[in-house]
């Protein structure tokens, strides 16, 4: 029997993953899975705790799949679905959406990861599009790019410890050739 892993994610605390749960596991009994669960029951945008967890434990070859009620409880956003994914696909691990009724590791399933890739290509070419224009809007409005100036940016900086690395390692190089010189000699 296949061991597999069950994940299920609500986004607030007032939610329940009791839905998302029974329809994972009706579907493991129906194709006779063995099964452990996993669920996020508090996670925030950044941290995910249980997720990294099986993360690892799928990178470590516990599992033959994950097997997830929909796509976006697995991810935030088509870019992690897409690296997670693709990265799961690589090391032969299956990743099964049953309400989306996509198995990742069928011929159609990698059909369908190929459009979602496309897509969530297509959307990260849309964001840097967007990104430059404003930024050129912002340049045309007079705006100055970049992060603010700090308290350490007010005075100059020191050069002197970049020119001696730079004269220690030119000495260096000439020496491997067999040139002999001192220090003094680089610092112009």
């Amino acid at each position: 029997m296949q061991k597999v892993a069950l994940y299920c994610r609500v986004s607030t605390s007032e939610q329940t993953t009791e839905n998302q749960k029974i329809r994972l596991v009706e579907y493991c009994i129906k194709n006779n899975l063995e099964y452990d669960l996993y669920e996020e029951t508090e996670s925030s945008r950044k941290t995910r705790p249980v997720k990294q967890d099986l993360l690892q434990k799928l990178r470590n070859n516990v599992y033959s799949s994950v097997i997830i009620y929909k796509l976006d409880r697995w991810a935030r956003s088509s870019t992690e679905l897409i690296l997670d994914t693709k990265e799961l696909i690589d090391k032969g691990i299956g990743f099964i959406s049953i309400s989306d009724n996509l198995d990742f590791s069928t011929a159609t399933g990698k059909l369908h990861f190929q459009i979602l890739s496309a897509f969530a290509e297509f959307e990260r070419e849309l964001i840097r599009e967007r990104t430059i224009e404003g930024l050129r809007r912002a340049k045309l409005q007079g705006k100055i790019a970049g992060r603010p100036k700090g308290k350490k940016d007010t005075k100059p900086r020191r050069k002197s410890g970049y020119i001696l690395r730079q004269a220690n390692n030119q000495k260096a190089i000439d020496e491997k050739k067999g040139v002999f010189q001192g220090i003094e000699n680089y610092l112009d």
